[in-house]
């Protein structure tokens, strides 16, 4: 046996020492990478001018999935209480978002029959966003959000907020006060939870009979069918498939009754629970949605193996891109400092040796650097001050609504990069006709 054969042999006993990481759904031991984007500092860790130099944190973004109930799960390596006791994401900065709440809002309470004798609860409510909506209709809601900075906005709004974490604890002091929710929402929050099973648990706890739960989350199907790595980052736990949610819902006497399939956040869905004994039948759209899903091989590890070659080439091409751009001297900044952005940039190593700087809508984030990379976030009119040969698009999500808000850059021949799936340039000028 050779030296180098010797050193292999050695660290893979090292790691089969280690202790085994299991599934946060189902306690299952965790043997299958999804995909590996290798070190990254929490993406929402914006820095401020004095910490640029500073030493910041790293941690992987390994993201595993159990073989046994399909979880797409990323582990703990920052707490919740670190990402979230003070927020940089404030959901009223994106006017497509806030109608999108609007609209849910209108045709829950219709669906549901909901009135001034209901209570509707958003967990991880955010700024008040979607909550607002119901006070006009005169529906009692009640919203919790565990950074203080954030709430403060939600209740400068009139929308009634808890600073607390979600979870059996919280249910159970709720229902002790004789709180209980007609509706329970969650929109974009079942990613962001490490202990999945408290959570659960807790919602069950607080419905009352004959409530709803709705939950929006991003597609794991879409995730992987269009490429999107870079919404994998440390504040997102774990990333879910219908298989999954019905899975979950199972274990805690819950029942999945119901879905839509949206197009927010590349691709979302809505699923509805309701309590195991509730008399209304599963839709048609649940049992389709999971015989597609099934079909698609979201029940088969092999599906999920072949993830991480996608991602490396969508980097590959990026790359490509702005090293061909930068040696025709083309100037390029970025639009928007969101998490998805940070994961983009700093598993490309995109500095600002490709991006002169970005902007965002969010006030919070002007005059700080983007973390890892420190990419000064400025206030979108330094975009037309600079009058960049191309901006990079990374709220992707969002690019419509970009595109459209910033199509006077046609006038000095700007084009926009959308980097996911791979490399699209879109002209405004023609985009926009």
């Amino acid at each position: 046996m050779n030296f180098q054969t010797k050193e292999i042999e050695k660290f893979r006993t090292l790691a089969e020492a280690l202790p085994a990481t299991t599934c946060r759904l189902c306690g299952s031991r965790l043997k299958h990478t999804f995909v590996d984007l290798g070190m990254s500092p929490p993406c929402e860790s914006f820095l401020q001018a004095e910490d640029v130099d500073q030493m910041e944190a790293y941690f992987p973004l390994k993201v595993m999935v159990c073989d046994s109930c399909y979880l797409v799960q990323l582990k703990e390596y920052v707490s919740p209480e670190a990402i979230f006791t003070e927020y940089a994401y404030f959901s009223s900065f994106s006017t497509s978002w806030v109608a999108h709440a609007k609209r849910y809002c209108e045709a829950i309470a219709d669906r549901l029959g909901l009135g001034a004798e209901s209570l509707a609860v958003e967990l991880a409510s955010n700024d008040g966003y979607l909550l607002q909506h119901f006070l006009p209709m005169g529906i009692p809601v009640l919203g919790i959000e565990p950074a203080a900075n954030v709430a403060r906005a939600a209740i400068e709004k009139g929308v009634p907020t808890r600073v607390d974490f979600f979870g059996e604890r919280l249910a159970r002091e709720l229902v002790a006060e004789g709180i209980h929710a007609d509706l329970i929402i969650g929109n974009n929050v079942l990613a962001q939870v490490p202990d999945l099973n408290d959570f659960v648990a807790g919602m069950k706890i607080l419905l009352k009979q004959g409530g709803r739960v709705t939950l929006e989350f991003p597609h794991v199907e879409r995730l992987i069918a269009e490429n999107q790595f870079d919404t994998i980052y440390h504040e997102h736990f774990s990333y879910f498939s219908a298989v999954t949610i019905d899975i979950m819902a199972r274990r805690h006497g819950l029942k999945f009754i119901d879905v839509e399939e949206l197009p927010t956040h590349g691709g979302s869905l809505r699923v509805y629970l309701a309590h195991e004994e509730d008399e209304r039948p599963v839709s048609f759209n649940v049992i389709d949605l999971l015989a597609r899903e099934r079909a698609h091989g979201l029940a088969d590890i092999a599906t999920y193996a072949s993830f991480g070659d996608k991602a490396q080439e969508a980097k590959r091409d990026l790359l490509a891109f702005l090293i061909a751009a930068k040696r025709e001297g083309k100037r390029i900044c970025g639009y928007g400092a969101p998490g998805k952005g940070n994961t983009l940039l700093n598993y490309c190593a995109i500095g600002t040796d490709f991006l002169d700087f970005t902007v965002d809508r969010n006030p919070y984030k002007h005059g700080r650097f983007t973390p890892g990379m420190h990419i000064p976030i400025l206030p979108v009119p330094a975009i037309d001050e600079a009058k960049p040969d191309y901006i990079l698009v990374l709220p992707w999500n969002l690019k419509d609504e970009i595109i459209r808000q910033m199509s006077h850059v046609a006038a000095w021949r700007a084009k926009f990069v959308v980097p996911i799936p791979f490399v699209m340039i879109i002209d405004p000028a023609e985009f926009c006709r």
